[in-house]
């Protein structure tokens, strides 16, 4: 089944170095605000949503691709290439119909 986006928040995160008393609460804010700032259903670069997010952009890469998996909402993240090494990123919401 896939999560609502009511649930997808509470979902634990998990790696080799989480510590869930740590981590939790710092990955989970930056899920939301990656989430949040994506869902304009517009394409944006990992900077622009680095920046946007107030997220570092190692963390906001890695919280988007989270966003792919089932328990995090299992939602699209189209990417395309713009060109000299740069990509393009757009959430499509998994409205779960």
């Amino acid at each position: 089944m896939i999560a609502k986006q009511s649930e997808m928040f509470d979902e634990r995160f998990n790696g080799a170095d989480y510590n869930d008393k740590r981590d939790r609460a710092r990955l989970t804010g930056q899920l939301r605000r990656v989430y949040a700032f994506m869902c304009d259903g517009h394409w944006h670069t990992l900077d622009s949503i680095a920046v946007g997010t107030g997220v570092p952009h190692n963390s906001a890469s890695a919280q988007y691709r989270n966003l792919r998996k089932k328990r995090f909402g299992g939602h699209t993240i189209d990417k395309k290439y713009k060109g000299n090494g740069l990509y393009l990123y757009r959430l499509i919401r998994n409205t779960g119909e």
